[in-house]
């Protein structure tokens, strides 16, 4: 399951997120979204699991936690329409 991480303080990094969801099971992977320009954080990321159910909880548990100061929101990715 693919997750979408938003509000994210722009000096998190990936290893910091990944951390975040590996506490609710298996991270596969975890993607930082980085402007070309700056080479700054967006503020935002995706996250997959793999396993559904440990997902939903990372979701639920995750969803309005401040961190670095910054109160995240957390939401199935949409699937990219082509």
């Amino acid at each position: 399951m693919k997750l979408l991480v938003r509000n994210l303080d722009r000096g998190t990094t990936e290893e910091e997120l990944k951390g975040l969801f590996q506490a609710f099971g298996i991270v596969q992977s975890c993607d930082l979204v980085i402007d070309k320009a700056s080479g700054e954080s967006k503020g935002f990321g995706f996250i997959e699991m793999p396993k559904v159910g440990e997902a939903k909880v990372a979701m639920k548990s995750l969803n309005g936690n401040t961190v670095g100061g910054n109160k995240i929101r957390v939401k199935k990715a949409e699937e990219k329409s082509e």
